[in-house]
């Protein structure tokens, strides 16, 4: 009788057990992921957005050259450091928007011009934020300033030297998006902007990036949306933070770096934190010439093409809109040999590259959609060409000089 009763008792353990198990997993599987679903209806978004993170800030590391100097909380270098990062959900968010050095393929080298910009941002940015006992006998006053501001007419390069100041300095880039501040839930996106500098913390020496920075950080007024006035106003209370020292007693190597073309809407507790600010304007007669040698690299060109009447004839244009010219140019000699190909009826798939002639100079002008002002000087230019000719039979400058203060007169009328 009592072994029946102990086979019972055990019959009925068994069952408990498989109950309590099969329970827990049910709960696990089933009715966990609804409730805290409920409770955090992003929860899955934010594991996402972790992972990625994670992943991004681990290619970084191996990607990542040692920067010379002692970081700020005394390890050897930052490489070591992201290895022992605590990211909350905010932060990963933010992560996703570090962009390694290596990845950049633009440096000082590819811009053309703007060496007085070029040398005062290494300066000012990069040997302060990479060479920081360089400076450690000024202390705090030759830090890297708090914010620098590139300004000027667009397409004139703003962008590609900010891109180039991250790949030369080698420090955390972080590329701050409008959409990565924006969130559906009231007070998020302050979460987010002390995250974007929280981070840039862990990660220093580290460039946190606003291109555009007018319609982030715009001029404050009455009408504004609450939600837009109080991400401007963590912003700035977190930026003056920059200034403070950590606890080696070293300053913060961070710098915000901003763009745009429209200085006046920019709020002017914002100028104030960005005392570095740097005009970029439209490229000069040599900076053009630069250019042009850039942009044509190793395009084949004819032995006539003449570089400096095209530097000459594109004054008054951004440095885009070469790019864009000089793009426009070399399609002429691939669009006739298509035609010609076309004409005698050769097979397309048997043309080969080398057939098709070099630039010459006169590509540059005739086409049709856009570089009105670079047709214009073209036009003027060889019309005040054939009255020089006309009055001196002896004259052989055929390609005279556009001054570039006067860009502006050789517009449509």
């Amino acid at each position: 009788m009592s072994d029946q009763k102990r086979y019972k008792d055990f019959v009925s353990g068994l069952v408990i057990v498989a109950g309590t198990v099969s329970a827990y997993f049910l709960f696990r599987d089933l009715v966990g992921p609804y409730i805290a679903k409920l409770v955090d209806p992003d929860r899955e978004k934010h594991e996402q957005a972790r992972i990625k993170a994670e992943a991004n800030l681990q290619r970084i590391k191996r990607l990542r050259k040692e920067v010379p100097g002692e970081a700020a909380d005394g390890s050897d270098n930052n490489g070591s450091r992201i290895d022992k990062l605590v990211l909350n959900e905010y932060e990963n968010q933010v992560a996703l928007e570090v962009v390694a050095p290596e990845d950049i393929p633009v440096g000082f080298a590819d811009v053309g011009g703007l060496e007085d910009i070029i040398e005062e941002l290494k300066e000012a940015i990069i040997y302060p934020l990479t060479l920081p006992h360089l400076y450690s006998h000024g202390g705090p006053l030759l830090s890297a300033p708090s914010g620098v501001l590139l300004y000027g007419p667009p397409g004139c390069g703003k962008t590609m030297l900010a891109k180039a100041v991250a790949h030369e300095s080698g420090a955390s880039f972080i590329n701050l998006h409008i959409s990565t501040l924006t969130e559906k839930w009231y007070g998020d996106s302050n979460k987010l902007v002390r995250a974007v500098f929280s981070l840039a913390h862990k990660l220093q020496p580290a460039i946190i990036f606003i291109d555009e920075i007018d319609a982030v950080l715009g001029t404050r007024r009455s009408g504004e949306h609450e939600a837009s006035g109080m991400v401007k106003a963590e912003f700035m209370t977190l930026w003056d933070g920059l200034t403070s020292t950590s606890a080696s007693g070293s300053p913060s190597r961070i710098v915000v770096l901003g763009a745009t073309n429209r200085i006046n809407d920019i709020d002017e507790a914002i100028l104030r934190r960005m005392p570095k600010k740097f005009p970029v304007p439209l490229p000069g007669a040599d900076q053009r010439r630069r250019i042009l040698q850039l942009v044509l690299g190793t395009t084949k060109r004819d032995a006539s093409f003449d570089l400096d009447y095209i530097s000459k004839v594109t004054a008054g244009m951004s440095g885009s809109d070469i790019k864009e010219a000089c793009r426009d140019a070399a399609m002429v000699p691939v669009r006739e040999y298509i035609r010609e190909c076309r004409a005698s009826g050769a097979a397309m798939d048997r043309v080969s590259a080398d057939d098709v002639r070099g630039i010459r100079t006169e590509d540059f002008f005739g086409r049709k959609g856009g570089g009105q002002i670079l047709m214009d000087n073209h036009a003027r230019t060889t019309r005040a060409s054939a009255a020089r000719a006309q009055q001196s039979k002896a004259s052989t400058d055929l390609y005279p000089e556009i001054d570039d203060e006067e860009h502006a007169s050789l517009s449509p009328d």
